[in-house]
């Protein structure tokens, strides 16, 4: 939807961190010094916005930033917004400094916030989806995913040192509570014997006759990768011990490990892929404001930047690639 022409713009980031987000500040900030735009910073999210806790920034207040992990900014999840008097708070903040337009990096909760400032207050809005889980609809990736991608898989290179050492059976967890994006595709490059993800219900059969006919060609070591949302009523801990307990039932001896890779998968520099993508993004949320679109979410689609209402943003992808990519897991896990 089209809006007023933007003088004074603001951005924050919201929700958790994701490599590339530094980039996209950088970005946002940079555009608005070159179209004379007033650019200011909205520290720890919706938090710093209800609090007014806003800074007036120029294209020196973002040096050296572009290659660092985490966000400048700082983020948060706000309580407090989710009230409709915390929203009233957070556009009244906006309306003392004269800014007209609000550029929020997150993810589908942090675009739901960002559309109720729209509704509600007339606030515009454009959103950048930044999130290591890439599972944000409408736009083929999202910041951080690339960069969280590698991170998982030199890990799980490491861990195939030692499980290959020793002859093991190691399950690796990596995040993904909604999302099987980072084990699909981390699984496949790592080579790893199994992939369990949210999209997909845990076959605990299938996945013993996978182990045990692997054992039985020779394969001395295997990798699981296991999405942290994939198993509904038990832990990767649990999941090993029911493993073990079963394959010692069929007549098999696993040394079973488990590895929980945690919220290392959010930090580190990002990659080259995120960077670009977080400069182009972040300057295309600024022209699209200043063209005088509201409303929206900028993303990629085979490789151009495009634009869908946070209507659709904010709905769950549907991704028809997982089972396919699971196909091809397990073909070449033979």
């Amino acid at each position: 939807m089209k809006s007023k022409t933007i003088e004074n713009l603001a951005v924050l980031t919201s929700g958790g961190d994701a490599p590339g987000m530094n980039a996209a500040i950088r970005a946002i900030v940079r555009a608005c010094s070159y179209y004379n735009i007033n650019c200011y910073g909205i520290k720890e999210g919706y938090t710093g916005l209800i609090k007014g806790d806003i800074e007036l920034l120029n294209a020196r207040s973002v040096s050296n930033i572009i290659h660092k992990g985490g966000t400048y900014l700082k983020s948060s999840r706000c309580q407090e917004f989710r009230t409709k008097e915390g929203r009233v708070k957070a556009a009244d903040s906006l309306k003392r400094l004269g800014i007209n337009g609000l550029v929020v990096i997150g993810g589908d909760g942090s675009f739901t916030g960002a559309q109720l400032l729209y509704k509600e207050h007339k606030v515009n809005v454009v959103g950048i989806p930044a999130t290591i889980d890439n599972d944000i609809n409408g736009t083929d990736f999202t910041i951080g995913y690339d960069t969280a991608l590698n991170t998982v898989l030199r890990a799980v290179d490491q861990i195939r040192d030692t499980a290959t050492s020793h002859n093991r059976l190691f399950f690796v967890e990596v995040m993904g509570r909604n999302s099987g994006e980072i084990a699909l595709n981390t699984g496949i490059a790592a080579g790893a014997q199994d992939i369990i993800i949210p999209e997909e219900d845990l076959d605990i059969t299938a996945l013993m006759d996978s182990l045990n006919k692997s054992k039985d060609s020779g394969k001395t070591s295997s990798i699981v990768i296991v999405a942290e949302g994939s198993l509904k009523n038990q832990t990767v801990f649990d999941l090993a011990e029911e493993v073990n307990q079963r394959a010692k039932n069929q007549g098999y001896d696993y040394e079973i490990r488990v590895s929980v890779l945690g919220h290392m998968q959010r930090g580190g520099s990002p990659s080259c892929s995120d960077r670009v993508l977080a400069s182009s993004l972040g300057v295309a949320s600024v022209e699209h404001l200043q063209k005088g679109y509201s409303n929206i979410m900028v993303g990629t689609k085979s490789g151009h930047i495009t634009a869908v209402s946070l209507d659709i943003a904010i709905q769950k992808p549907v991704n028809q690639n997982h089972k396919a990519k699971l196909e091809i897991a397990t073909i070449i896990s033979v």
